[in-house]
């Protein structure tokens, strides 16, 4: 009896404990495994577009969907610079994009700032239609725009290209979001060393809403490079074409027969550089002002 007693009772927890975590070890490697091909999935036709830029016009008719060149060539991109208007499709897209991101950043801050802050009879109902217009699907504008824009004498120009861009509904929704999460506090003690609104919001404001300015910035560059409707109705010259527009001019069959997937791919390839690298660059901020600016709303 008194060996029986003495005995230690066998431990189970131990081996519940080794049960749990093979079943969290299991559903990790389960998860990460769907997020590997899925993302797989997602970059496959970037690495098809990144092969077909450097192939040779019968590898790519004949081999479209292999991501290796054989044999590997420039003369593709050698075509896109010598044998298209693609420098100046790059250089304006840059204009339009450099002068657009800058009158969103300024034009959305503003607006935001405004409707965040100032009591004017009128306000919610104002921040009411911003919202409203966010949900209006932009090929429903399209015919609006062209009216507008020939009634003001600037269809087929620069300022036609520039200025129905230079402010949207959402970066004045996400500025006014993040400009409702700063203290009120900072901008009594601006007022009361004599600051007005506009030198309150300009100096005080506006440098601590950087995360929410960055994510504006990529949003504003990203949507400005890539607009192809607007420059549908905007301008008809082909010295007006930006990148978008340059390359359905490429796709439709402008250079003649043959699929040409080297020069088309490898235009598209270029196009996309910019703002992938600029994403790639300040996707911390990106995130960080997307969430702060959500937390609020």
């Amino acid at each position: 009896m008194t060996a029986l007693t003495d005995r230690p009772p066998v431990a189970a927890a131990p081996a519940g404990r080794d049960r749990r975590e093979a079943r969290t070890l299991a559903s990790r490697f389960l998860g990460y495994a769907v997020l590997i091909f899925f993302g797989l999935v997602f970059l496959y036709p970037f690495v098809i577009q990144l092969g077909n830029s450097f192939k040779t016009e019968p590898d790519a008719a004949a081999n479209p969907l292999s991501p290796i060149p054989d044999p590997v060539t420039l003369a593709g991109i050698e075509r896109i610079f010598a044998g298209t208007n693609f420098p100046l499709w790059l250089g304006n897209s840059l204009l339009v994009t450099v002068l657009v991101t800058l009158g969103r950043v300024f034009f959305d801050s503003l607006a935001g700032y405004a409707l965040a802050r100032l009591r004017f009879k009128g306000r919610s109902g104002l921040f009411a239609a911003v919202i409203a217009v966010m949900a209006v699907p932009g090929v429903v504008l399209l015919i609006p725009k062209f009216l507008v824009l020939n009634q003001l004498g600037i269809y087929n120009s620069y300022a036609g290209l520039v200025v129905p861009l230079l402010a949207d509904a959402a970066g004045v929704f996400i500025m006014k979001q993040f400009f409702e999460s700063v203290p009120v506090s900072v901008e009594e003690a601006a007022r009361i060393d004599g600051a007005g609104v506009f030198r309150t919001y300009w100096s005080v404001v506006l440098p601590m809403a950087r995360p929410a300015l960055i994510t504006l910035t990529i949003l504003s560059f990203q949507g400005s490079w890539n607009e192809f409707p607007h420059s549908l109705v905007s301008v008809q010259d082909p010295d007006l074409f930006t990148l978008p527009r340059g390359l359905a001019d490429l796709v439709s069959g402008s250079l003649g027969k043959g699929t040409q997937y080297p020069l088309k791919l490898g235009a598209a390839l270029l196009a996309t550089i910019p703002v992938a690298v600029l994403f790639v660059i300040f996707q911390r901020y990106f995130v960080r002002g997307a969430n702060e600016g959500a937390e609020k709303g």
